[in-house]
């Protein structure tokens, strides 16, 4: 039920609009719109305010989501700081290359899209009240310049920033791991040889016409969180990445251990445990930390 309200402050007085609902059996103001004093009122109703003649609308609820959670780990910073211990960015560069490359997670995980599409995509979203940048910024060449600055090497560096920062944050228990591995469908062009990692195989996905990128990835039993990802040529089989991938001579490799060994006081783990249809999955990889009798006592043994 609405109603219009008056509220007194200093001698003035100030109507609201004002809708109740029960709420737990009880009631409760649920929506309140301010109108102004009664001559704004009055003004109102004669006309001598005017609607707004059109109104523009923003996607912005998955964006913001998503820019808060940058944020809150500091992607572009990290990527800033790995990209400066190598070399500078482009004196002509918009952005910083940790802005681009947050620019890019957030249009993966809101609205996936070329890079070519993105300056569109971007123009219908609230983007601008998060970050101001020129539209020449978002120009599709000019995240492909901030992401050729970056090397493999500094991209495993970003990843384990990235991940300790984010098992800190959230207090994720890594005593716990899982491993999967599969392939995806791409759509680059068959004649593209710059992407040596696009390559013919056999298609999960059943799209035999595309070429294909494998990825493994190592997550926590804690919310199925990825701590380590592993990207290989389309062409490769499972098996021929999966032995590196489980070995801890693969996983130090992949930067996991060194957020492992903060968290757990340098604790060194003893081994991996392959076991069956863990947590539904038909192969899944569990780290053991320290285990006295893991079969006798079970994985909660683990600490």
């Amino acid at each position: 039920m609405a109603s219009i309200t008056g509220k007194t402050v200093g001698g003035h007085t100030y109507y609201y609009l004002r809708e109740v609902a029960r709420v737990g059996g009880k009631p409760k103001v649920v929506s309140q719109v301010y109108l102004g004093k009664a001559a704004d009122i009055e003004a109102a109703m004669s006309g001598a305010t005017r609607l707004p003649d059109a109104v523009t609308h923003r996607k912005f609820g998955d964006l913001a989501a998503v820019w808060g959670m940058l944020e809150r780990l500091g992607v572009g910073g990290i990527v800033d700081d790995v990209d400066d211990v190598v070399g500078e960015r482009r004196s002509d560069a918009s952005a910083s290359v940790g802005m681009y490359f947050a620019l890019a997670i957030a249009n993966r995980v809101a609205a996936p899209c070329s890079k070519l599409a993105f300056a569109d995509w971007w123009s219908t979203t609230a983007g601008d009240r998060m970050c101001k940048l020129a539209v020449s910024a978002l120009d599709h060449r000019r995240f492909w310049d901030a992401m050729d600055v970056v090397s493999d090497e500094q991209l495993v560096e970003i990843e384990r920033r990235i991940v300790a920062r984010m098992v800190r944050s959230f207090g994720l228990d890594c005593s716990g791991l899982v491993l999967d591995m599969t392939n995806f469908a791409t759509y680059i062009d068959s004649g593209n040889d710059r992407a040596p990692i696009a390559q013919r195989g056999h298609a999960k996905q059943k799209r035999t016409d595309l070429r294909l990128m494998g990825l493994g990835l190592v997550v926590s039993t804690d919310f199925g969180v990825p701590l380590v990802s592993h990207a290989y040529a389309g062409n490769r089989p499972d098996v021929t990445q999966f032995a590196d991938m489980v070995s801890w001579e693969g996983v130090e490799r992949h930067q996991l251990l060194p957020v492992l060994g903060d968290l757990l006081g340098g604790l060194r783990p003893l081994g991996l445990v392959v076991l069956d249809e863990l947590i539904e999955c038909p192969l899944s990889v569990v780290a053991v930390f320290g285990v006295t009798d893991l079969f006798e006592g079970g994985i909660g043994q683990c600490h």
